[in-house]
């Protein structure tokens, strides 16, 4: 093949990328009609499963086939089964599962706000009423702990090994924006003489309760109701948990918090910040990159920052020193900062 042959446009990406929406409505309506729990449960071709899942035949071959080139399941012989991540995730019948999700990540709060993505890069945030989703006391963040708990109980109790590897001293923790409460419950599980202090708003701190009772930690878990930059956090926490809350604001406002989460710390007190991190490229990598845009529809000032500008924010802060530590296989990363 020539250089040239070789380097021909192609509109393949343009089709593939302007009919994306099709992929995130193919996996709603397969989680809606329970496809990958009946495939799970020994269904594997489309008569089968279109039986347990009460469709027609020729839907769910169709919608089993897209899924297949979505790489969501494996097809042979006309028979259909679950790729590992698909088993995992996405059978209900699976500790892991994850389905519930899309109520917060397909909530109209979230979609609406891409739609008015051009208005969004043209202000340079979101072209949602008020605040977006960081208006006070939005129902949003109700469905977020409700949705997004499964997904982020893995890191919850990754982050809370790597902080408190040997968990044999007392702790007194922060929990900052908790939302369903997982990164303070998996220190309490993990550490017997862990207290918890959870803020957050009202509603969104009845589910975080909730998965406190079902842990068994509710003796442990205290709250706090309110705004963030607002409520008394009190003084001698040994670490503070800032996780997935950053992101939402801007450098100054940041910084405003984070004197204020300072002073909240003991002598050698910790923050620690769970966040997208891109590289400094900023599209690299992809996944964290992304995530700015997220922040673009949604926030009036959010971004995804870079390590250094977390360092910086933390510095300005008055923190003496910040540490970035990976967390596999999530792509997210922590910060580790110290007083």
């Amino acid at each position: 093949m020539s250089t040239s042959a070789a380097q021909q446009p192609s509109p393949l990406l343009f089709f593939q990328t302007v009919n994306a929406h099709q992929r995130t409505e193919a996996l709603k309506a397969a989680i809606e009609l329970e496809v990958f729990t009946a495939i799970g449960e020994g269904n594997t071709t489309a008569p089968q499963i279109a039986k347990r899942c009460q469709t027609s035949e020729k839907g769910m071959r169709i919608l089993c086939d897209f899924l297949t080139t979505m790489e969501m399941l494996t097809k042979q012989g006309g028979h259909y089964a679950l790729t590992l991540d698909s088993a995992t995730f996405l059978d209900k019948r699976s500790p892991a599962y994850v389905g519930g999700a899309i109520e917060f990540m397909c909530s109209p709060e979230l979609t609406d706000a891409a739609k008015n993505m051009t208005e969004a890069v043209r202000k340079g945030g979101t072209a949602m009423e008020g605040e977006g989703t960081v208006s006070g006391e939005n129902p949003v963040w109700v469905k977020f702990a409700r949705g997004m708990a499964p997904i982020m109980a893995m890191p919850a109790q990754m982050i809370a090994k790597l902080v408190d590897p040997n968990a044999e001293r007392k702790l007194k923790i922060l929990d900052i924006a908790a939302g369903h409460g997982l990164f303070g419950i998996a220190f309490a599980t993990q550490n017997r003489q862990a207290e918890i202090t959870a803020v957050d708003w009202k509603p969104v701190l009845e589910v975080a309760k909730e998965n406190a009772q079902k842990a068994g930690v509710s003796d442990r878990y205290h709250t706090k109701e309110g705004n963030a930059f607002d409520v008394d956090f009190g003084t001698g926490y040994d670490l503070v948990l800032l996780t997935n809350f950053l992101h939402h604001f801007d450098p100054p406002t940041n910084e405003t918090l984070l004197r204020k989460v300072r002073a909240a710390l003991a002598d050698g007190g910790r923050a620690i910040t769970l966040e997208f991190v891109p590289n400094e490229d900023r599209v690299t990598p992809p996944d964290a990159a992304r995530f700015s845009m997220q922040m673009l529809i949604g926030t009036p000032s959010g971004d995804a920052y870079t390590f250094p500008e977390l360092e910086r924010m933390f510095a300005n802060a008055g923190f003496s020193r910040s540490t970035l530590h990976a967390l596999p296989p999530t792509f997210q990363q922590v910060v580790i900062s110290e007083k």
